[in-house]
């Protein structure tokens, strides 16, 4: 027999007096009394109806919400021989995968790196080695136009050093951190490589650099001959620490952060020592935050430290490589899935993405296998919001890999559609419309 909050078929619903008699709910006699009672039982019948469609449409909505579509902006290096102008964006579905081209939505001069703030209304670019450079470069502000994808220039701010190669938002979005490469040319006698922090205004505008730091050393190998080369910052969710790569100088800087100020402060040690001429390059914080993953550009490893209240201590290094490979290879980009279960670093050289499994509670890591990138020098690589799509920007083929995410153990599946251009550098994702999940996998 039905529960009594069970919904009615469409037919019980041409008598419901009747329904409800067969149910039990009314008893056989009449009058008042049994108009009362299926009155009383019609209103707990609807009543399971109305909550019943308003779960349905509840489930729906955060599923669409959740899934929806995003804007996928890529920037690109613009020198000759490439043909690409800047940025360019896709409007992509992770429902189905598929991704539509809305082609070049902000002409500017190697948008090496590209991201946007938590509530995707602004996008920031860096600009690496413009005409200007001895200058100083610059980093490029962007308005995101959440119906269509395009991109209105807001300004153009110093990046506080030259050559940066990448620019993080924190996660209040008061302000932005760039990472300075250093040099020009051949001008290696000047070493413009720095960290700086820059305000966001409240139109999004980015003000001029409000804290830059000069990392400042002797280099801890003979690979590594022309000092600070800084490469890769990531943030603490709750905005009170940021963790810089130190390429130049094989370390690790730790810094205060306050976002509501904002203000950027060294820690106490300033930095950590990685082996010498490993090359720190880029971070990945696990969802817990009680570990940092860094790639090594120069000798193909991943360094993981502990995190006690801002202080690192490393626990494990391994390798980006088979132990058989010959050839020269450099890592570029290393993403957690957002459970924190796998962890990708891409090599540049092999042209292979290394896949590894993560111990939660170590935090340490398990080889699991190396899946071709199917290009050459995946520079950068993405994970979408989903967690079901990683992209791997290989600049020198020229091509966008998108692989498929096993949620189960991490494996990386080609998908059918493949993307096109000259020297894709870097990738993120904004969600359209109204909503303001934007970004990687975190």
């Amino acid at each position: 027999m039905p529960t009594e909050y069970e919904t009615p078929t469409p037919e019980e619903f041409k008598d419901p007096l009747e329904l409800l008699a067969r149910r039990g709910d009314v008893g056989a006699g009449s009058g008042e009394d049994r108009r009362a009672t299926a009155g009383r039982s019609l209103m707990k019948t609807w009543l399971a109806i109305f909550l019943f469609s308003a779960c349905a449409l509840a489930t729906l909505a955060a599923a669409t919400g959740a899934e929806g579509d995003y804007f996928l902006y890529v920037g690109s290096y613009t020198d000759a021989p490439s043909t690409s102008r800047g940025v360019y964006a896709w409007r992509f579905e992770p429902s189905s995968g598929s991704l539509t081209s809305l082609g070049l939505v902000a002409e500017t001069v190697n948008p090496a790196y590209v991201c946007a703030t938590p509530d995707g209304r602004f996008l920031y670019a860096v600009n690496w080695q413009t005409a200007e450079a001895a200058k100083g470069d610059t980093v490029s502000a962007y308005a995101i136009d959440k119906k269509t994808g395009g991109l209105t220039l807001l300004n153009k701010a110093s990046a506080g050093g030259g050559l940066p190669n990448q620019v993080i938002v924190d996660p209040r979005g008061k302000f932005v951190m760039v990472t300075n490469y250093g040099f020009h040319g051949n001008d290696a006698g000047h070493n413009n490589s720095s960290l700086a922090a820059l305000q966001i205004q409240a139109d999004g505008r980015l003000g001029a650099p409000f804290y830059v730091d000069h990392h400042t050393g002797a280099a801890l190998s003979p690979r590594q001959t022309t000092g600070a080369h800084t490469h890769g910052v990531v943030f603490t969710k709750d905005d009170r620490f940021a963790f810089v790569a130190e390429l130049g100088l094989d370390r690790v800087y730790v810094y205060h952060v306050d976002g509501a100020k904002p203000a950027v402060t060294p820690a106490d040690p300033p930095f950590v020592s990685v082996s010498a001429g490993s090359g720190p390059r880029r971070l990945a914080l696990s969802p817990n935050e009680k570990f940092l993953y860094v790639n090594h550009e120069t000798d193909s490893k991943v360094s993981v430290f502990a995190i006690d209240g801002g202080t690192l201590k490393e626990i494990q290094q391994i390798s980006t490589l088979p132990a058989d490979f010959q050839g020269r290879n450099t890592t570029a980009e290393i993403q957690l899935d957002k459970a924190g279960r796998f962890l990708y670093v891409s090599n540049r050289g092999a042209n292979s993405i290394a896949v590894y499994a993560v111990d939660a509670g170590k935090g340490t890591l398990t080889l699991r296998e190396f899946v071709p990138a199917l290009g050459q020098s995946p520079r950068n690589i993405s994970i979408d919001p989903t967690g079901r799509y990683l992209f791997s920007a290989n600049q020198n083929s020229n091509n966008i890999t998108i692989f498929s995410v096993d949620q189960l153990n991490g494996h990386l599946t080609p998908a059918t559609q493949q993307l096109h251009m000259d020297q894709p550098a870097s990738v993120f994702l904004v969600k359209s419309g109204t909503s303001g999940e934007t970004g990687l996998a975190k």
